[in-house]
């Protein structure tokens, strides 16, 4: 199977689970030279934003408060750099990671396949994050952060409020936010220098693994069918993708003065 044929092969399915693509007037404010910093800074925040998503969860609902101390202590590097703009060496992702295993609490018979699942995820996140940071520095790009755009708050805006509910619709969000982020990859690697074209294109294998381990949790702890939940929520996802945006963001709509 050659590259290409991989690539659509995992865009195929990610595709038919989203509601609508990405318009071409956010592709064409995204491969802007003006505006490369913007999308990595952003790009970056992603992913750390993607990690202490799935930390939450993971604290939330599957362990004690001492497995949740040994998550905070793997993040603390990557927070400081971001909140603090403090860096001590290499982030911590690159070494160890947890210090040691996480134990699932009683209560939560999906507590041990959340923990792995969402493990994996953060791992993932972190090295991305880690690569995103060194490119920006070869770059000689100053990182800084940046405030959100509407998107996660408006796919929040459609969670239910009482249990399981609410944990059912925030993992159909997180695929949803996941499936985004690969089909934008997707989207603007053609149009970017070989190093970034490359390395977008290799987050596609991971990006698109995600959005199928969101769901999977949730239909697994949900016991029925959520296949109205999910098109609900992918509606809401779509009309924030296709909305005219005034700020420019790795998930934000269209570009207001394009729309």
């Amino acid at each position: 199977m050659s590259l290409n044929q991989e690539l659509e092969s995992l865009l195929e399915p990610v595709r038919g689970f989203l509601h609508c693509d990405t318009p071409q007037a956010w592709v064409d404010e995204a491969i802007k030279p003006e505006n490369e910093t913007i999308l990595l800074r952003d790009h970056a925040n992603c992913e750390l934003k993607a990690s202490q998503t799935a930390m939450w969860l993971i604290r939330k609902y599957a362990i004690d408060s001492e497995s949740g101390a040994l998550l905070l202590a793997w993040s603390k590097p990557y927070e400081d750099f971001v909140y603090k703009r403090q860096r001590d060496g290499l982030f911590q992702g690159k070494k160890n990671g947890l210090s040691a295993p996480l134990t699932p609490k009683a209560g939560f018979k999906h507590g041990q396949e959340l923990i792995d699942k969402m493990v994996r995820l953060i791992k993932e996140e972190f090295h991305h994050f880690e690569q995103v940071i060194e490119i920006m520095d070869k770059r000689d790009m100053p990182y800084a952060y940046l405030h959100a755009g509407r998107y996660a708050k408006g796919m929040m805006s459609v969670v239910r409020t009482f249990e399981p509910a609410t944990l059912i619709d925030k993992l159909i969000v997180g695929a949803y936010i996941e499936a985004r982020s690969c089909e934008r990859f997707a989207k603007v690697a053609p149009y970017l220098d070989e190093e970034l074209r490359k390395f977008y294109i290799s987050l596609l294998r991971s990006e698109a693994r995600h959005y199928q381990d969101y769901l999977q949790l949730a239909a697994c702890i949900a016991g029925e069918d959520i296949s109205e939940r999910i098109r609900v929520i992918g509606e809401r996802e779509a009309e924030l993708i296709q909305a005219p945006d005034e700020l420019f963001r790795f998930h934000s709509g269209s570009p207001i003065q394009a729309a």
